[in-house]
């Protein structure tokens, strides 16, 4: 019997064809980035921006709150670029959604430039030490705003949350690699800058950014930006701690942790947790522990073996604290499982954490530890891959600093507008997820009895649901 294969649609050409004039009724691409700006208004962002940011000189064109907004808009829905705007400004409904029109390309460039003093860079650079390549410049005034709007931004979804008592502050640097020729070489040897970042992991909310050129070791002043995370949460959590990489092993650092009476911070304890850096006297520990005091830690692995076991450490300080708890060290073995070596021809790994822990077992205080990999370093891939911080946009520093910390803003804005007022299995959904659900459905936008109206092209039961959020995200009179 014959066998006739059914023609698949696929194989057909497209059943349409495109009509050359444009469509003279106002559309929008973008008909669920109203709840974006909706929740910038409703935490008292504009407002915050006005205060503490000023990069106007003359009082004509777009003022910063709306530049701010802009900015917040473009990193939501995907833009990547400042010639991004162009999209933006394309789009006829957009503006007749946010109430004001979109800058243009040059417009926000300008704005960027404002947050750059090169008078900060040249200040830093003589104060280098002799022997000293790298800095970190002063921020500008405009950029120490901008920080502060963040900051208000965590103060008032810590109020909106108060039952959110516990913070964990993770706290890590991520390399952007640009081919930017201001752009200086990393430790890895690519041109890119290096900023520092902590995340306050229970809320998902960026407390403080640090930009720093690729060549400043992550191990450098780790201090200030522990100092401003610590100081950007809410009044409301009364439960610290703090976990960190091994650029966190810095003693300025861990003498602020173990100080109860911490300038600059919260009184009383932080708990702790940072990967030590491996000194040959910390190595040696590791080298004198017994086979018998190791035990495994963790889900089993397929490749390797994974141990820890407590070590007898005590570093040598330059000054001898009174009263202060010893420091705990913990070392880690990794082994492979059929005895193959590492790629650098190593048997084994060894590793080591240093906390003020001493009352959770070993295996899961490395467990705990270890899980800031699913908050800091997922945040860094977040801000990279989804909202643009990976591109740098100019050439100047200041104005790089800004567009960084006009993403983590992004980020944080949209973090507070899945938790206020999202369903709760949109909680954990990424950027990309947001704009494929609900921030790039198309709408029409009409007037009717002299009132702006949007159409969504959405179930009746999204709809309803963006109706809630808008009620549950009130904006100040």
């Amino acid at each position: 019997m014959l066998n006739l294969r059914k023609p698949s649609p696929t194989e057909a050409p497209l059943p349409f064809a495109i009509d050359p004039t444009p469509l003279t009724e106002t559309l929008t691409a973008f008909g669920g980035a109203p709840l974006v700006v909706q929740t910038f208004r409703s935490l008292g962002l504009p407002g915050s921006v006005q205060r503490d940011v000023h990069t106007k000189v003359r009082q004509r064109g777009y003022d910063e709150a709306t530049f701010v907004e802009s900015f917040v808009v473009l990193h939501a829905v995907g833009g990547e670029c400042l010639d991004d705007f162009d999209r933006l400004r394309e789009d006829p409904g957009l503006a007749e959604l946010l109430g004001h029109p979109v800058p243009s390309p040059e417009a926000a460039r300008k704005f960027l430039y404002a947050f750059h003093d090169e008078r900060l860079i040249e200040t830093a650079k003589a104060a280098r030490g002799p022997d000293e390549i790298a800095y970190i410049p002063e921020e500008s005034a405009p950029l120490r705003g901008l920080g502060r709007v963040n900051r208000a931004l965590v103060q008032e979804v810590g109020r909106r949350c108060p039952d959110q008592r516990i913070a964990t502050i993770d706290q890590d640097a991520t390399l952007i690699e640009s081919r930017n020729q201001a752009a200086l070489r990393s430790y890895e040897g690519e041109r890119g800058y290096q900023p520092m970042l902590a995340v306050w992991a229970e809320m998902d909310l960026v407390l403080a950014d640090e930009f720093r050129d690729g060549n400043v070791p992550a191990l450098w002043r780790p201090l200030t930006v522990a100092q401003a995370a610590f100081a950007a949460l809410p009044p409301t959590v009364d439960t610290f701690y703090y976990r960190g990489d091994s650029a966190c092993h810095e003693q300025g650092l861990l003498d602020w942790l173990r100080d109860e009476q911490r300038p600059g911070g919260p009184a009383g304890v932080i708990q702790f947790a940072i990967s030590a850096r491996m000194s040959p006297a910390l190595r040696e520990a590791v080298a004198q522990v017994p086979d018998t005091a190791w035990e495994r830690y963790g889900t089993a692995h397929p490749n390797d073996l994974r141990e820890c076991a407590e070590l007898d450490f005590v570093p040598a300080e330059k000054v001898e604290r009174r009263g202060t708890q010893p420091l705990r060290y913990v070392a880690i073995r990794i082994r492979r499982r059929q005895g193959e070596l590492f790629d650098d021809g190593a048997t084994v790994k060894h590793y080591a954490v240093v906390s003020n822990m001493w009352d959770v077992k070993a295996p899961r205080l490395i467990e705990w530890h270890r899980e800031k990999a699913g908050t800091i370093e997922g945040v860094h891939d977040v801000l990279k891959n989804d909202l643009g911080a990976g591109v740098v946009p100019t050439k100047y520093f200041g104005a790089d600093a800004a567009w960084l910390r006009l993403a983590v803003l992004t980020h944080n804005v949209l973090t507070a507008l899945k938790r206020l007022a999202l369903p709760a299995e949109l909680l954990t959904a990424r950027p990309k997820r947001l704009r494929f659900l609900i921030l790039q459905t198309p709408g029409r936008v009409v007037q009717h009895a002299r009132r702006t109206i949007l159409r969504l092209a959405a179930t009746a039961t999204q709809i309803a649901e963006w109706l809630e959020a808008l009620r549950l995200l009130p904006v100040p009179a």
